[in-house]
């Protein structure tokens, strides 16, 4: 493919796959290349990444992506897994190997803070409640178990402010990844206060710089664009993390507006006016990058996992092969239930429990293969559902995408178990999509966000509830909400690693 119009790049770097994505002047996609990056777990309940081998596979995915489009890249947009912990030093390298938003090593300082208050009072604070994959509780558990870490350490950054220093040489955090759990989501800033509260003033000198506006656009240095083979200069547009961004790719951009990615998390997001730091704890509370506008996050820690860990139980190829055996059996599975909480590290939204773990229900011999399959399936949406009920606002519809995505039978049963029309845009890679907007409207491009997604958002699928199974859906939630509460008075007892 040769192009001979400037062309676009933007990268989404998850937590497993790294993508290069090659967008036209109509925001179209038109080259994507990808990088597998592998998760190391030391122990099950641990969770790290070499911060270089994701750079290197940033670089590789880049890199193939400009050789396939041909073109002269005019931009370069970035975006990001969220949370965790990647410590570099003065000369801005790695201290260790990244804490990733999964791990599971801060779950006791989460239970200490939860029983002291601290949760509550931060939450009155930032309107997020931390868990054991933010940044504060991975930095007080490294203070008792690595404190060299923290003494070799000049900044803690995210996946996304890593990148960045390697692409631009600027260190800072964009304000999606700092709001949760270090910004003050009233003035939109770091908090001394919050900092104290997490036993962390001493560390304060860690935050690297807050980057807004045009901070967070930079030119590309000539050692990296070489590596690249991208003109050196080349503005680079750090977008929100990837949850944001993934908001930002299926079209939301008003307050009430809804999106749900199905992934390696299922992140279930609603854009809201203003923060409430009196609702009841629950999820995050991100800066959405416009002023007057949040987003209340609900990413839980298990996810498409779920179907992976079935797929392998049951002896199946693939996910497509799941949805082709759900679809064999009604609505309600014939009253086989999944509690799909299957993270070593328990769960964290809509509710926080590291002790939280997976349940099968109303097994009888009746129950097939293809049973389990639908369970699971519904299971998770169930789980959607759930955070949905979490929000402070009631979306008209549903923003569907991620890798979950591309199984129209789950669609359908998210469309079904929520009461609420899905919608899957044509873009294959949403979260990507979601950093063109952005940089095209930090550069000018286009007056807002608004006006970027009704340029380049375009919807492919509409799934509308089913009338018929809504009373069975509104029958069989409550089930799985009462089931969770019989469940998670046992949590702890069953799990062997308590």
């Amino acid at each position: 493919m040769a192009l001979y119009e400037p062309v676009t790049v933007c990268v989404d770097a998850g937590t497993t796959v790294i993508k290069a994505v090659v967008f036209d002047a109509a925001g179209r996609e038109l080259v994507v290349s990808q990088r597998k990056t592998e998760v190391r777990h030391p122990r099950p309940d641990l969770a790290e990444q070499d911060m270089d081998a994701v750079w290197d596979a940033v670089v590789a995915a880049v890199r193939e992506a400009v050789g396939q489009a041909g073109g002269r890249v005019r931009l370069l947009a970035l975006t990001a897994q969220g949370d965790g912990a990647w410590l570099v030093d003065r000369a801005h390298r790695p201290v260790r190997p990244a804490v990733l938003w999964n791990d599971a090593r801060a779950a006791d300082v989460v239970r200490e803070w939860r029983s002291t208050g601290v949760l509550d009072r931060a939450f009155r604070i930032n309107a997020s409640l931390t868990n054991a994959g933010l940044p504060n509780a991975i930095l007080r558990a490294l203070a008792v178990r690595e404190p060299d870490s923290l003494r070799a350490a000049h900044a803690v950054l995210t996946c996304g402010g890593w990148l960045f220093l390697r692409l631009t040489g600027v260190l800072g955090l964009e304000p999606s990844d700092a709001s949760a759990p270090w910004l003050d989501m009233r003035t939109r800033d770091y908090s001394d206060e919050l900092l104290a509260l997490y036993g962390l003033g001493e560390h304060r000198a860690l935050l690297p710089p807050l980057l807004s506006g045009t901070e967070q656009i930079a030119g590309l240095t000539a050692q990296t664009a070489a590596a690249l083979g991208v003109e050196a200069g080349t503005p680079v547009v750090l977008a929100p993390y990837d949850i944001v961004s993934t908001a930002l790719g299926t079209g939301s951009t008003t307050a009430g507006q809804a999106t749900c990615v199905l992934g390696t998390t299922l992140c279930t997001e609603v854009l809201i006016d203003a923060p409430d730091p009196a609702a009841e704890p629950s999820g995050l509370t991100l800066d959405f990058g416009v002023p007057g506008l949040a987003m209340r996050s609900f990413p839980t820690l298990a996810g498409t996992e779920v179907l992976d860990w079935t797929v392998e139980l049951l002896g199946l190829d693939d996910h497509d092969e799941l949805s082709a055996l759900a679809s064999r059996v009604p609505p309600g599975a014939d009253g086989l239930r999944v509690l799909p909480y299957l993270s070593p590290a328990g769960e964290r939204a809509p509710f926080l429990d590291a002790a939280a773990s997976g349940l099968v229900a109303g097994a009888l011999f009746t129950h097939r293969r293809e049973h389990l399959a639908r369970a699971v399936l519904e299971g998770l949406a169930h789980v959607i559902r759930d955070c949905l009920d979490a929000a402070p606002h009631r979306p008209v519809e549903l923003g569907l995408c991620g890798g979950g995505a591309a199984s129209a039978l789950w669609c359908q049963l998210i469309a079904d178990i929520t009461g609420l029309p899905a919608v899957v845009t044509e873009d294959t890679q949403v979260g990507a999509k979601g950093a063109l907007l952005f940089a095209l409207t930090a550069l000018g491009e286009y007056p807002d966000l608004s006006a970027a997604a009704a340029a380049l958002v375009r919807p492919r699928l509409r799934f509308s509830p089913s009338a018929a199974a809504r009373d069975v859906y509104d029958r069989e939630h409550e089930e799985f909400l009462a089931t969770r509460e019989l469940a998670a008075t046992r949590w702890r007892g069953w799990r062997a690693d308590a």
